[in-house]
């Protein structure tokens, strides 16, 4: 299946891969800038047509008959947002528990534009020992972008400002990049 969506994302969609950091079997992908829903499809299209699968966080309301079949059975686990809960240890458990583990997450947690992004994927990669890899999907050059893994150190601020300073300039590659910001760390 893999030949399928690479064609699809490839040959009939034009989108191309600028990736430098090797894939582990274990991580978290920290994706941003996300402004569309279609940010959700771009980054489908691309796991599978390298023949890789993972996990993505959503928020629970998506997951309604017939469409939260679908969105669990291609990986999709949902978020419950109006009341904390320890889905972050949950996350890291599993991750520690498994082979493979590779979950997508949008940090802005919205399509809206946020001046503050959530660190739950931080902590989960921080609790499980995992590295994140930062991806953005560039509308404007029709690419998926990765060039940076880092580990996190536990000095949250820190590694917060190197994220940031990682997606500082991608900023206008957004599909609608007036949705899209950076924290200022």
């Amino acid at each position: 299946m893999s030949n399928f969506y690479h064609t699809i994302l490839n040959k009939y969609l034009g989108w191309s891969l600028d990736i430098s950091v090797e894939m582990p079997e274990k991580c978290i992908f920290c994706v941003a800038p996300h402004t569309s829903n279609w940010d959700f499809i771009m980054g489908e299209l691309y796991i599978r047509s390298i023949g890789k699968t993972a996990n993505f966080l959503m928020k629970r309301e998506w997951f309604f008959w017939p469409l939260g079949i679908l969105l669990k059975r291609i990986g999709g686990v949902p978020v419950v947002r109006d009341h904390k809960t320890s889905l972050t240890d949950q996350l890291a458990e599993r991750a520690k528990e498994r082979e493979t583990f590779r979950l997508a997450v949008t940090p802005e947690g919205t399509r809206s534009k946020v001046t503050t992004w959530k660190r739950g994927f931080y902590f989960i990669a921080l609790k499980a020992n995992i590295p994140i890899l930062l991806y953005s999907i560039d509308y404007q050059h029709k690419r998926i972008v990765c060039h940076k893994s880092m580990m996190p150190s536990g000095d949250i601020e820190a590694d917060m400002k190197i994220i940031m300073d990682y997606y500082k300039p991608l900023a206008g590659n957004a599909r609608f990049p007036e949705k899209f910001a950076v924290e200022e760390l």
